[in-house]
Order: structure tokens, then sequence, then C-alpha cells
């Protein structure tokens, strides 16, 4: 009986086996499956080989021993399959623009492919349940063929669906029914594949084609389907990471040098940022709906819960791959300034409620923390975070301060080989430049201008008794920094003395101010005699200054603020080292805060460079009164200055006259030379003035009458900004003055249109002092019949009467100031050389200025100008030759300069106008 049921099954027709009892279907199992496998391999068409499929899966599959499932069945049907599979996609793909409710054939044809495609997902999820069910461990390579196969296939159907919009372009409606039963397929057969892929176990015994490196090839697939369902089903989406997560972690000691360690992190940084933005726009739409029980709002929140999964997530795979992750910091690097550049404190933060900012930060800025503690120790972490070279965009330089500060404040509980990674910088001369902490904390700290002009507040220290209160950036920065440089390993002191010099002599002054403060803290915080170090060494780079500088300026101010804090044996072993009446050394001290002393040093220290200042003066006057020894004279002055603004009351009455008398002298030998334009004269009657200021008092009326005359000339022609400031010193100190009536017509209407000048200036800094200056002069003067005729128009009053009751001329909310700040730092950040000039470079006219008028007014007193500065310049040229031999260069450029007078003689008198 069974030869006659044999002879009929070999030759039977697919559809017949339908009808086959099991225990038919399983003796019968080795004559018939050869005959599918053939079938399956010759098929013509996909529909025939998923028919040819399916009935080996439905009634054979269940008799076959798993221990030769691979062998005998999945690697010889699943890869045509697969084929086949793409090939529909392909059809399916190519067709869909024909698609139309017109177009019936195309419409059949593309619901033929697409149920074909839901038979093939249904034929694989019964292979996949068929495998679960086994008894017994289920070895990887038992099996290899099909996870692969499986996953290939579910990658193609999600892409598909994901992208069903564009595909079918308007026509989704006609297939739509069919799409969403083939996701259905390929979601429940992508959970059956990962319960089986759960519970099946690598060998550690197989070598390379097989075990941990089909396990890492699963892996990879169900990275590249995870990048295909993002935001296709967010629960589903997270489920697929877990699982990629929990067999990377479970197979670790196989996989761990096998798995795209960068696409994983990239992919979990990239998910978390999208789900993170999601959820603040979900947040921005609860906020203005005014609901907190819609369902926005509910939504809001598992978002925030998808957020901290990813960052979890992130959190646990870096501790367990770490040594692998090289080139994955920059994804974290980001992930860390994306986040922290939308939430408050920051220009660019969305708008939340405070308690949904509180909900944001302790779902998912919280796990961020403990995962930079986690690479501190980490040198690509610290490479990917202090690189300098590329150019952050400009909401992402704030939260880079931010991630630095974070650094500094876990670096006291690291190692010392931690804190010297980070804190070093790059020695070896063949690696890449790279700045240490604090050296990038400065860098970073200048690009947050915006932040600090807001100013943006963030969350105070907490002190014993005290209540933990909002503080600015500024302060914010300082304290951390202060804290840092007190627990600094002694090793890293180097280091630290190099990052703040840097900054001090940086050109941008809101960083050298954070290091003069903490310098300060240092020298406060260490012995006097470092702070008596510390000085010495700044007046030392004052001294080598090369004239004016920003570099200068900021020094100045480091040696102001240390001087405080020296003992007074320092501060006289000080007076003794750079003693003023060496002439080198007089530059310095008007950069010296003779308050800082005490009075028994402050009086003779005062004396004795009021006495050297006075000497050289003299000296000038005595001598040549060259324009080449004005920069000279200039320290000198600025040095007596310095005596008479901090400590004009240790001088005593002969000096107070002697410096008087001098300043006269001076101006009287410089003061025909006022609107020269010579450089060299304005700075010294820059410094001239003030001091004459000091003395007004005892001054000859008939010289204050022709110093205001004299200024007020010298402001129609437009001086720098220094010169001016001079003159509202001068015009400020004449307030309690009482002007001789045989002067008053001549003094007091030069007055009031020094005043007038000044007011209406169109620097804010000069605009501000002058009305501060005349303030003062209108509240002491005894000539109030000038007062109006300062305020030489409508505006200059207001000004004033805004000043006066503390009002401002410009209303700006604060949501209106933000959105500016921001603006401006947008256009900061595109002129990137522009920041680095600091601001002042103009751009070139678009036309050529039009030529003056032969007959233009002053046009006489310019040529006199620049004859006179041409003069100047020829004198201190011949004062170096008498003081040294020439360069070999010089009588080929004076005969150039020959030559050019030659060319003016020529051409001056006839040329063209």
């Amino acid at each position: 009986m069974s030869e006659e049921r044999a002879a009929p099954a070999s030759d039977a027709p697919l559809e017949e086996f339908s009808s086959w009892p099991e225990e038919l279907c399983r003796r019968e199992l080795p004559t018939v499956l050869p005959r599918l496998l053939s079938m399956c391999q010759h098929s013509d068409g996909w529909v025939e080989h998923i028919q040819i499929l399916k009935t080996i899966v439905e009634m054979f599959l269940p008799h076959m021993d798993h221990l030769t499932l691979e062998q005998a069945f999945f690697s010889q049907v699943l890869p045509k399959t697969v084929k086949l599979f793409d090939d529909m996609m392909a059809e399916l793909t190519g067709q869909a623009r024909e698609l139309s409710s017109q177009n019936l054939e195309t419409q059949t044809t593309l619901r033929n492919i697409l149920q074909t495609m839901v038979q093939a997902l249904g034929a694989l999820t019964g292979c996949v349940r068929h495998v679960c069910a086994t008894q017994g461990p289920v070895v990887l390579n038992s099996i290899q063929s099909l996870p692969a196969s499986v996953l290939h296939v579910i990658r193609s159907t999600f892409v598909h669906c994901k992208n069903s919009e564009s595909v079918y372009s308007g026509r989704l409606h006609l297939v739509s029914d069919l799409l969403q039963a083939l996701f259905k397929e390929a979601y429940s057969l992508q959970k059956q594949l990962m319960e089986l892929l759960d519970t099946v176990r690598t060998d550690p015994a197989s070598d390379e084609k097989g075990g941990a490196l089909d396990m890492a090839t699963v892996i990879h697939l169900l990275l590249d389907i995870c990048a295909a369902i993002s935001g296709m089903d967010h629960a589903f989406h997270a489920n697929t990471w877990k699982f990629i997560i929990k067999q990377s972690l479970k197979h670790q000691a196989g996989v761990r040098g096998r798995l795209r360690h960068r696409d994983i992190v990239t992919g979990l940084c990239e998910d978390a940022l999208c789900s993170f933005q999601a959820g603040l726009q979900l947040a921005e739409q609860t906020a203005r709906a005014g609901a907190q029980d819609n369902a926005d709002y509910k939504l809001f929140q598992k978002t925030l819960k998808l957020c901290r999964f990813f960052a979890n997530s992130l959190l646990h795979y870096t501790k367990e791959f770490l040594p692998f992750l090289s080139d994955s910091c920059s994804a974290l690097h980001q992930l860390y300034l994306q986040t922290h550049s939308r939430c408050p404190p920051s220009l660019f933060a969305a708008s939340l409620s405070d308690a949904q900012w509180e909900e944001v930060v302790a779902s998912f800025l919280a796990a961020l923390d403990p995962l930079v503690t986690q690479l501190l120790a980490f040198q690509p972490f610290v490479r990917a975070v202090l690189d300098g070279t590329p150019e952050l965009p400009c909401e992402l330089q704030f939260p880079q301060c931010l991630l630095l500060l974070a650094v500094m404040d876990k670096l006291p509980a690291q190692p010392e080989h931690v804190q010297a990674l980070w804190c070093a910088g790059s020695r070896d001369p063949g690696a890449a430049s790279r700045v240490s902490l604090l050296g990038a904390v400065f860098c970073s700290f200048e690009q947050c201008a915006g932040e600090l002009s807001l100013p943006v507040r963030l969350q105070g220290v907490r002190g014993e008794g005290q209540a933990e209160a909002p503080v600015t950036l500024y302060q914010h920065v300082c304290v951390r920094l202060c804290a840092f440089i007190a627990s600094l390993h002694p090793s890293l002191f180097p280091e630290l003395d190099t990052a703040l010099l840097d900054a001090v002599l940086s050109a941008d002054m809101i960083a050298a101010l954070l290091a003069v403060d903490a310098w300060c803290f240092l020298a406060r915080y260490g012995t006097a005699e470092l702070c008596a170090h510390h000085v010495a060494l700044v007046a030392r780079l004052i001294k080598s200054c090369p004239g004016e500088c920003r570099q200068l300026t900021h020094l100045s101010v480091l040696l102001r603020r240390l001087f405080f804090f020296m003992a007074p044996s320092h501060q006289a072993q000080f007076t003794r080292e750079f003693a003023p009446r060496e002439a080198e050394n007089l530059p310095l001290w008007q950069h010296v805060p003779f308050q800082a002393f005490p009075e028994a040093l402050r009086r003779p220290a005062a004396q004795e460079v009021a006495r050297a200042g006075a000497a050289h003066s003299r000296g000038w006057l005595a001598g040549s009164r060259s324009a080449s020894e004005l920069p000279s004279l200039a320290s000198a002055l600025s040095a007596v200055l310095a005596v008479c603004s901090s400590a004009g009351d240790a001088l005593e009455a002969a000096q107070r006259a002697e410096l008087a008398e001098v300043g006269s002298r001076l101006w009287a030998s410089l003061h025909g030379h006022l609107v020269s334009g010579q450089p060299s004269v304005q700075q010294t009657l820059g410094l001239l003035l003030p001091l004459l200021g000091f003395f007004v008092q005892t001054l000859d009326p008939q010289l204050t009458s022709e110093v205001v005359a004299l200024q007020a000339e010298l402001l129609q022609s437009g001086p720098p900004d220094h010169v001016r400031l001079a003159v509202l010193d001068f015009a400020g100190s004449l307030g309690t003055l009482l002007i001789p009536p045989a002067l008053q017509d001549r003094v007091l209407p030069a007055l009031a249109s020094v005043f007038a000048l000044l007011l209406a200036d169109g620097s804010w800094l000069l605009e501000q002092l002058a009305l501060e200056a005349f303030t003062q002069f209108a509240e002491g003067t005894s000539h109030e019949e000038i007062v109006p005729q300062c305020l030489s128009s409508e505006e200059t009053k207001n000004k004033v009467v805004s000043f006066l009751e503390k009002t401002g001329l410009v209303s700006e909310t604060a949501a209106a100031r933000a959105e500016r700040v921001k603006q401006e730092k947008r256009v900061f950040c595109q002129c990137p050389a522009r920041v680095a000039s600091g601001g002042g470079a103009r751009s070139p006219s678009p036309q050529p200025p039009a030529k003056r008028a032969r007959g233009e007014p002053r046009l006489e007193e310019e040529y006199r100008s620049a004859l006179r500065a041409a003069m100047g310049a020829l004198e201190a040229i011949g004062s170096l030759l008498r003081r040294c031999p020439a360069p070999d260069w010089l009588p080929r450029e004076m005969q150039l300069l020959q030559e050019k007078m030659g060319e003016l003689q020529r051409h001056g008198p006839s040329g063209d106008p």
C-alpha cells in the first residue's frame, strides 16, 4: 500500500500537497522535498516560487530536523526568495507612476504583486515560527541564512512603505489596504524574528564564517531597519534599538571587534536628537494651547520617555564599548551641543514653560551628564571637545562653553593623569594642535558676547546659609574657573600660567578681564611671594610692550589689581627694583595704583615719580624739543598724571606748584601744534590737558582762556577719541572755576561750544562721559548763563534730561532685546574677519569720494597740517641718524622720497583740482 501511495507522491501536482495528511507529509518528506526544491530553483515567476515556498513551509517544514534546516532548506531556497522579492519591489516601484483609477490593468498588476509579497512575508514568518518552536537551544550557525534573508526583506518593505507617499504620488488610496497589510506582516515577522534571536546562541568554537560574525551581521541589518522605520512607529523603533543594544551586550565578547560602532552611536545620537526636537515642538504647541491634559501634552511626555531611553542606551553602550568609540566622539559631542542649544538659557532655546523644562531636564538632559563623566578619561573625546580648528555655528558656541565648564567641574574628582589629559594640551610636535581645557574655556568665552550682553542667567552656586540665585554668565564662568584653579594639581600650574597669560594678552577684552579676575584669585589664594613674583613679571612685560596696544591695556589692568594684594615689604622691594628715577622705569609708573600703597610708602613713591616726571619734562624743554622725543615725554606725563589722579594729596605744595609751572611751559611750547594732526603731538597734549585740569585753580587765567579757545577750534577738526576725552576732562574741571570778567566774553562762548560739540558726539562712550562731565560742570559753575548755550539742539536737551532722570531714550522689551542679540550674534558669526579685527574695519565705499572744490574753507590749513606732519617725520629721521648708524636700505628710500618731492614741486602749483 505504501508503494501505491509513494508513486503518485513523486509526480503529484503542487495543489494536491495541501490536502495531504500530516503523517503522509512526514513520510514522503525525503522524496518530495528534493522535487520541491528543484521546482523552486527552476520556477519561472515569483508567484510560482512563493506558492512552492508556502507549500514547503506549511506542509513539510514541521517534519524537518532543525539541525539540518540550514543545509537542506534555508540555504537553497531563501537566497532566491530574497532576489525575487527585490524583483517584485523593483517592479512595484517602476509601475507605481502609471497607477491611476482609470488604468485598471496597472492597478490589478500592482495589487497582485503586493498580495504576493504579503504571502512571501507570511511564508517567512512560518519559517521563523517553526524554528522558535524547536525544542532545545538553537545555534545561530545552524540557521544563518534565515535571519539575514528575513531582515533584508523586512527592511525593503519598511523603506517602500515609508516612501509610499512619494512613490504613489496622490494615488496611494488605490493600494493603501494592501500596503497596510504588507507593513503589518513585516512588523509581525520582525517581532517573531527578534524573539527567535533572543534565544539563539553563538558557537564559540565556530570560525569567522559563523557565530559572532553572523550575529554582527544581524545587528547591522537591524541597524539599517532602525534607520528605515525612524519616524514611522516610535514604539517599534525603540524596541528595535533596545534589541540591538541587548544583543550587542549579550554577545559583546565575540562581536565587539566586528560591530560598526560608529554607525550605532551616530544612529542613537541622531534619533535622540530627533526625538528631542519633536518633543520641544509638541511642548510649544501645548504651551500655545494653554492646556496640560490634551493629547499633545501626553505625546510630549511619551517623547521625553523616548529621549530618556536613547540617552540611557548611549550611556550603557558607551560604557561597554568605550575603547572602540574613537571615531564616535564627534557625534556624542554634537549631541550635547545641539540639545543644550535648544534649552535655557541659550538664546536659541524653545519657548516652553518652567514646568515643561523641569521635565525635559529630569527626563533627558540629566542622563547626558553621566555620559560626559564616562567619557572624561577617553582621549578621543578630549580631542573632539578641545579641537579648536572647526568654527562652531553661533547657536552652538554657548553650549560649548557650558560643556567645558561641566568638564571643569568634574575634573577635580579625577586622577592626575585625567586632569593632565585635559589641561596639558598637545605637546607632541607631530600631533594635531590642541588647546588645553583652560585655553579652550577662554576661547569659548570670547564667542559668547551675545549671552554676556543680554545677559543670560544661570543657576548660581549654593553657599552655606545662602539661597541659590541666578547669576550672569560672567559670574558663572568666573566662579567655576576659580574653583578649578584651587583644585588644580601642582604639576599643571605651568599650563595654568600659560593659559592665563595668553588670555590677558589676547585681543578680546572680556576674556582678558576674566583672566585678570582669575589671576587675582590665584594671587589671593597663593602665597605673598607668588603674588610678588607675578607683579614683577607683569611689570617687565609692560616695560617690553612696544607703545600703545591692547596687550598693554590688559597688562596694566592686571598690574593695578595685583598690586593691592602685595605685602608692604614686597611693595617696597618693587619700588627699589623699578625705581622711577630710572628713565626706563618711569613709563611703568603710570600703571601703578598709588592707593594700594600704605601711607608710609605712598607719599615717598608719589613724590619720587612726580620729581622724575618733572625733571624729564624740564629736560625736554631745555633740549631740542624734537618731535621724535615726544613719546618719552608722554610717558613721563602719564606717570605724573597717575600720581595726580590717585595720590595728589601726597604731593607737597612746592611740588604741585612745580608741576603746574612745568605744565604751563609745555603748553606754551606745544599748543601751536595742536591742530597739526601729528599723532605724537596729539598724544602729548591729550595728557597735558587733564594734567592742567588738576591745577586749574592756580593756572594763569590767560592760559585757561587760551586752552578753552584752542579746544573749541580743535574739536571742529575732528580729532581722535583720546584727544576729545582729554578736552572733556579739562572742560569738566572748570565747574568750580570763576572766570575773570575781562575774559568771560572770550572763554564762556568757547566753553559752551566745547560742551555742545561733545554732547552731540556720535560715540556712545564719549556721549556718556560728556553727559557726566556736563552735569558736574552745570551743578558747580557760577556762570549759569552758559548752561543753556551748551544745549545746542532739542535732541541734546532730551539726552541731558533723560540722563538726569535716569531714564532710557529707547524702550525695548525683553523678548525684543533677546531677538536683537540673537540676530547680532548670527551676523558676527558670518563675519569672522570683522570679529577678529574688533569690528573696526570698514568696507570700502563702492564710489570714489568726490573731489573738493579749490576754494573750500580750511583747505589751506589742511595743506599746512600735512606739511607740518612731513616736517615732523623728517625731524624724527634726523634724530635717529644722530643716535645710530643708518640701515642699508635708508639711502634708497630717501632717494625715492626726494624724487616724490620733486614731482610735487613740478605738478603742485598748476595741478588739476
